[in-house]
């Protein structure tokens, strides 16, 4: 008798796959335009219910939304504004790769990267 199941190794989907899905913006984040043409991104953090459970024991009345920022740097920043619904993210990676004259792969790495720590905050989706 088998006690541990073997995991099957069930990829999803292919990188060619991945790279034909659209990024679109989360409607609940509000931009601000610094001087130096770099953006600040403001969203609200969803407390977790359990969370909020505790920190009601403790005698914590009423938590009021929390609010983070996230200031993009120059490479972030044009990479936000490539953002619109419509563009691929292979499109946004050859256009950066043109952009900044650097590889097709290495732009993949960098623009990808930053597009999964986006979503990993739910700054963005794919569509």
């Amino acid at each position: 008798m088998r006690v541990f199941k073997r995991k099957s190794h069930d990829v999803g989907m292919t990188r060619a796959e991945a790279l034909k899905f659209a990024p679109v913006r989360s409607t609940r984040i509000q931009e601000s335009h610094l001087e130096s043409g770099e953006i600040i991104l403001s969203y609200p953090v969803d407390i977790k219910p359990w969370v909020d459970r505790i920190a009601k024991r403790f005698g914590v009345k009423e938590s009021k939304p929390i609010e983070k920022k996230l200031q993009l740097d120059e490479f972030g920043t044009v990479v936000w504004e490539q953002i619109n619904g419509e563009r691929s993210v292979r499109q946004i990676i050859q256009w950066f790769a043109k952009k900044y004259q650097l590889h097709t792969k290495e732009a993949e790495v960098s623009v990808t990267r930053f597009l999964r720590e986006l979503g990993k905050r739910g700054l963005i989706g794919l569509k």
